[in-house]
């Protein structure tokens, strides 16, 4: 049967055996997920696997209870139906319980089929190419395709199918002490470039060695794609999750300008790899969450828009009743879309001392992020961040490490190394008003641990960046 027609099932099996006054809607997922490891600039690891889930969520006599099972036979689904049903019976009432969706339109998502039924032949190519272009030094990551077909099922009537395809690398180059990492998602495996991949990171970890100490405090800072999607995963998460912003947790304020008006945000499934429709069947979306700095929504399930007298934004998952509805394909529009006074004259430098800036930075960046090291007198050039975590959620003020390569910016050129430093900072107020000095040109998609979720953004030039100590204080 077809994840629809499984799906269909269920729905009946509930009418039958809960009666008509049993709500249902059931999702059915079939998720392939094909990894290659390698470390020691060697291959060490082909894994795949393949599992079908169904999730059901059944709401009867004012209780709303949820289940999953990995069986679709005949007995495996009357034994999910069961085992949801009589759970129903003990749970509490649930007098926020928003309602199924009803019966609505859902576009037919495409995918690219040659990226669903990649090979181990075809990822161990690109990593073959990633530690070729390395030229010798020691690396290591993945090489990994998704896919997934999807059917939805409810007892309003309503029901969709769509389908999704991914592929994503994710690679580190050392050097002595130092590393460099370069990572890509895309929708399609051809367009994996590993030996690109291979040559950014060996080149960010020789130019890392020998770092210097430097003080903290507060710095300009040209914050690579890497960095970005830190930030734009903290907003989605803090930010623009409606079950936060309905409990008033967010800093989100629909219709003030919170951020720089170079910024525009947009959570777009459809416009990559992703399902056209969520966990509860409502479609999918491009939702405009900042338009040229001006916040302009947030993400919704159907429980929380009911909260705020809103409609869902299709952004139910099977975390949103805990953590919440997020956007997680979201998109910084690059530069030329963004709205920004007198970026016409940021392209890349290539003459005068703009064309040596970028030819010195080029050892570390590509040219559209050595676009904005040149126009910065003096501050900081930041890679990666990670080991992030949360202070104040309602101002997103976060604390975390530089990893993976920070170099210092002196009258326009990239110096040399410096040793990682501890930040804490509000990214809000990073990003908010007046404090976005330039967005980069060129987006690149960063992978997230869960498959179908990517952050993607161009680099940032900002007007200051809160340096609060050494990695080891």
């Amino acid at each position: 049967m077809t994840e629809l027609e499984i799906a269909g099932q269920v729905v009946e099996l509930v009418a039958r055996l809960g009666g008509p006054a049993a709500q249902a809607e059931v999702r059915v997922s079939r998720a392939e997920l094909a990894l290659t490891r390698f470390a020691n600039s060697t291959i060490h690891q082909n894994v795949a696997e393949s599992v079908v889930e169904v999730r059901l969520r059944v709401h009867m006599a004012g209780r709303t209870v949820a289940g999953g099972g990995n069986v679709v036979d005949a007995d495996g689904l009357r034994a999910l139906v069961e085992r949801v049903l009589a759970a129903a019976r003990f749970c509490p009432p649930d007098p926020a319980w928003p309602g199924l969706t009803p019966p609505t339109p859902v576009t037919t998502s495409g995918w690219d089929a040659a990226t669903a039924h990649a090979g181990p032949d075809e990822r161990a190519a690109l990593v073959r190419a990633f530690v070729g272009a390395a030229g010798g030094l020691s690396t290591a990551g993945y090489c990994r395709t998704t896919a997934n077909a999807t059917g939805f099922a409810n007892s309003a009537g309503h029901c969709a199918q769509g389908r999704m395809a991914e592929a994503a690398m994710d690679g580190i180059a050392r050097a002595g002490g130092a590393d460099g990492t370069a990572r890509h998602c895309v929708d399609r495996l051809v367009d994996l470039d590993g030996a690109e991949l291979g040559r950014r990171a060996a080149a960010k970890a020789r130019a890392a060695a020998d770092p210097v100490e430097l003080s903290p405090g507060r710095y300009p800072v040209v914050l690579e794609p890497a960095a970005v999607a830190d930030l734009l995963q903290n907003l989605a998460w803090y930010g623009f999750n409606g079950k936060r912003y309905a409990e008033r947790l967010s800093f989100a304020r629909p219709g003030v300008a919170q951020l720089d008006r170079a910024l525009t945000l947009v959570d777009d499934p459809l416009g990559g790899s992703g399902l056209p429709f969520d966990l509860e069947g409502t479609p999918t979306r491009a939702l405009t969450l900042v338009d040229a700095g001006t916040t302009a929504a947030v993400a919704h399930d159907r429980r929380s828009a009911a909260g705020v007298d809103a409609e869902s934004t299709g952004h139910a998952w099977t975390g949103s009743s805990t953590f919440g509805p997020i956007p997680r394909n979201l998109r910084l529009a690059p530069a030329g879309t963004a709205g920004m006074a007198g970026i016409a004259g940021a392209t890349a430098a290539t003459s005068g001392a703009g064309g040596r800036a970028a030819s010195a930075a080029g050892a570390v960046v590509d040219a559209d992020t050595a676009a904005l090291v040149s126009r910065v007198q003096r501050g900081l050039l930041v890679s990666d961040l990670w080991y992030i975590r949360v202070l104040d959620p309602k101002s997103l003020v976060v604390t975390g490490l530089t990893r993976n390569g920070l170099w210092l910016i002196e009258d326009g050129q990239v110096t040399g190394a410096v040793r990682d430093l501890r930040f804490t900072e509000s990214y809000p107020r990073a990003l908010g008003p007046g404090a976005v000095l330039e967005v980069g040109r060129r987006a690149a998609r960063q992978p997230d641990r869960t498959d179908g979720v990517w952050w993607e953004a161009p680099s940032l030039r900002l007007a200051s960046w809160n340096f609060t100590g050494g990695a080891s204080g």
